[in-house]
């Protein structure tokens, strides 16, 4: 079984692995990679892709990926010990060249390396099981306001950076991490739908 992350550098890494030597990666590929029965690494995944540089602005990757953690999302709060994923989405591809470009910019290491520096265990009632289905609900309802960041520039990066700091939060069990998720969610929310009114 493949060993989770532990900070955003590992998830890093293990994302840039999954691009070796091939022309594209399936999403499938990936989840593997990352694993497939812990909440945490998936939602850090997902918001490290949408806030990545020029990936969210790739037409349909911001819904994808909201679909992806809203499907997720929603098992746990129905008690999946495992996450199920449709074959369609699993087959999803994306080139590595993104990939590498993700991974292996300063723009990302940089702000990456930092984030890990302030990780630790603080607050731990705040990524316990109660406080896990309140940060999958809240995700959820969050996923939802993802096709409207296609159209609201910037949207999609806020969204991104709130499942950032969830994911990370359970990871490392860091509850100042998850009230940052919270409040970060709120505003995500709160600019997408502003920005069609």
């Amino acid at each position: 079984m493949e060993k989770q992350p532990e900070n955003l550098e590992e998830l890093l890494e293990k994302i840039g692995g999954c691009a070796e030597g091939k022309d594209e990666v399936k999403v499938d590929d990936i989840m593997d990679a990352v694993g497939r029965r812990s909440f945490g690494p998936l939602l850090l995944l997902a918001g490290v892709f949408v806030s990545a540089p020029g990936i969210a602005d790739i037409p349909g990757v911001p819904t994808v990926i909201g679909l992806f953690v809203l499907t997720i999302s929603v098992q746990l709060i129905f008690g999946s010990d495992h996450f199920w994923l449709p074959r369609w989405l699993l087959d999803r591809s994306i080139k590595s060249k993104t990939i590498r470009k993700m991974t292996e910019s300063k723009w990302v290491r940089k702000p990456a390396a930092f984030i890990d520096r302030l990780l630790k265990e603080r607050l731990r009632a705040l990524t316990g099981k109660p406080a896990m289905i309140a940060i999958a609900t809240v995700t959820a309802v969050t996923m939802l306001v993802m096709p409207l960041t296609e159209v609201v520039p910037l949207s999609a990066n806020v969204v991104g950076a709130s499942a950032m700091a969830f994911g990370l939060s359970l990871i490392a069990k860091d509850g100042v991490m998850a009230l940052a998720g919270f409040v970060i969610s709120a505003a995500a929310i709160t600019i997408a739908i502003m920005g069609v009114m």
